[in-house]
């Protein structure tokens, strides 16, 4: 059984969080662990009551931005990130004053937002060492 919310247990999060961007993808980890942890909304799934997804949104008045977007590996390919954005997606249209999401996309997960409504919308960055 899958679980998306909203969530106060931070800590799965983090886990996630280091699985795949410090350990897989060698995102250092003062990028990643960047103190900001008590300003975000935290989204939390689990597949049968395993941490397997998350993301965080930061709020910045009408502009919610969706990033550190992570499922452990041995959970991709079941649709678990299209779950976690759609939660998150059903979060800024239930806050208040927000009108706009936004998010930063590592370049290969482009098509990924794509098919769910997101359009690129910038110039490409790098960020922690990856294209996005």
């Amino acid at each position: 059984m899958i679980k998306v919310g909203v969530t106060d247990d931070i800590d799965a999060c983090l886990v996630i969080r280091r699985t795949v961007f410090i350990d897989e993808q060698n995102v250092d980890e003062a990028i990643e662990m960047d103190g900001l942890e008590h300003e975000g909304i935290h989204v939390l799934l689990t597949h049968d009551g395993t941490p397997a997804g998350c993301a965080r949104i930061m709020l910045k008045g009408p502009v919610g931005r969706i990033g550190r977007v992570a499922v452990l590996k041995e959970f991709r390919g079941m649709g678990l990130g299209k779950a976690v954005m759609e939660e998150c997606a059903r979060i800024l249209k239930a806050t208040p004053g927000v009108t706009e999401a936004r998010l930063g996309a590592q370049n290969y997960a482009i098509p990924f937002y794509e098919g769910l409504g997101y359009a690129v919308d910038g110039d490409e960055y790098i960020d922690a060492n990856i294209p996005h």
